[in-house]
């Protein structure tokens, strides 16, 4: 049977008389933000939406480079040929030529802060031999990685009908980024990059929030007439960092506008608390046949969340278990569930074990147990 408690969790109470979220209308076709710190979803607006992600895509190719260099199948010296096809790439380059062997660092420098066209084309062909065989690669591994409305068509995010992420995948791939790569993440905060001197005029990242001084450090615009303006970021101030990717903006200076009122929302909206702590019973579970009745219920680590801000409300919470425990039960073992409503926001589920071991009851108690629920089976009692 599964038990619900809520009467039991009268100490979380005053933890959880917090304030939801005031509604935030964003001005973008689709959005998605995350709080990377607490793992908690602050917005979704068609965010798995299969749509045209311009040069946001680069971001795949990037990983996929990066991927390579981890396995050490590249080091950052390895040189790269540039074709005929990837020299002819137009729209933004790191104007390279044929007779050119760049390295990788060059390739990801001119692939971040220059949006070269004309570099993913060199990755792509230098990995997989071809463009068409790296897209499928792309996709593949996009899949692998939980991203699952990205079908990539080509390298570069160059208009393609069939080259589509949602803005969920692409804060996914943000994720990927930031977490497994911190030592080439930092390349993303880089804000002018010139490959030997020929692109003065496309040398500035062109990322709008790394100058403000509110904590930007990544990762990728994009804009196409089709997608208009986007751009996956992220941003971390104190312990907590943000991600987030919008796309469907009008122009440039909406979209610098519109991704600083996602970072200082996002910041000053929530903040994080500890509703309940390590070893701190918050329930207690029933025990059928142990040597106690109950155990106690408690957190593996502290239980820390997003409080929402500024509109009066509150939020609540429950524990669910299958109950009631068979014994022996072992302490630490996973045995509830605390889930947490939040107004506004997705539930949060947090693992609770018991606190304390509970052997299995003596004979006496077992052979009392075992009359006591004959007896209510046939005067048709409910079970205890």
């Amino acid at each position: 049977m599964i038990r619900h408690l809520r009467s039991l969790l009268a100490c979380l109470a005053i933890a959880l008389a917090a304030l939801p979220a005031r509604a935030f209308e964003t001005a973008a076709s689709a959005a998605w933000v995350y709080d990377m710190t607490t793992q908690t979803v602050l917005m979704d607006k068609n965010a798995d939406a299969p749509l045209p992600p311009a040069s946001m895509s680069k971001l795949m190719t990037i990983n996929m480079l990066f991927e390579a260099l981890r396995d050490g199948r590249v080091t950052m010296e390895t040189e790269f040929a540039v074709s005929s096809r990837a020299k002819a790439m137009g729209g933004s380059t790191m104007f390279l030529q044929e007779t050119d062997r760049p390295t990788v660092s060059d390739l990801i420098h001119g692939m971040i802060v220059n949006s070269g066209n004309d570099a993913c084309v060199v990755v792509a062909e230098g990995l997989a031999g071809t463009e068409e065989a790296f897209a499928a690669q792309m996709t593949e591994r996009a899949r692998a990685l939980g991203m699952t409305s990205s079908t990539l068509a080509n390298s570069s995010g160059w208009p393609h009908p069939d080259h589509r992420m949602s803005m969920r995948d692409l804060g996914i791939l943000a994720q990927h980024l930031i977490e497994d790569f911190p030592d080439y993440y930092t390349i993303f905060a880089e804000t002018e990059y010139d490959y030997k001197n020929r692109a003065p005029d496309n040398r500035f990242n062109r990322n709008p929030l790394l100058k403000l001084g509110i904590g930007s450090d990544g990762l990728k615009t994009g804009h196409t007439q089709e997608a208009g303006y986007g751009l996956v970021g992220s941003a971390r101030q104190g312990d907590r960092r943000v991600i987030f990717a919008i796309t469907g903006l009008p122009s440039e200076k909406a979209r610098a506008e519109e991704a600083e009122r996602i970072v200082a929302w996002a910041f000053r909206q929530f903040s994080e608390k500890t509703v309940a702590r390590t070893g701190v019973r918050v329930a207690e579970a029933e025990v059928y046949l142990g040597d106690a009745d109950t155990v106690g219920l408690i957190p593996a680590e502290d239980v820390r969340l997003l409080v929402p801000a500024l509109v009066q409300g509150g939020m609540s919470a429950e524990v669910v278990y299958k109950g009631p425990l068979i014994a022996p039960v072992r302490a630490g073992t996973a045995v509830a569930e605390l889930i947490v409503h939040v107004p506004d926001l997705p539930d949060r589920r947090f693992a609770l074990v018991a606190e304390a071991d509970v052997g299995k009851a003596g004979f006496l108690r077992r052979v009392t147990a075992a009359g006591w629920s004959l007896y209510g089976r046939y005067f048709g009692l409910p079970a205890s």
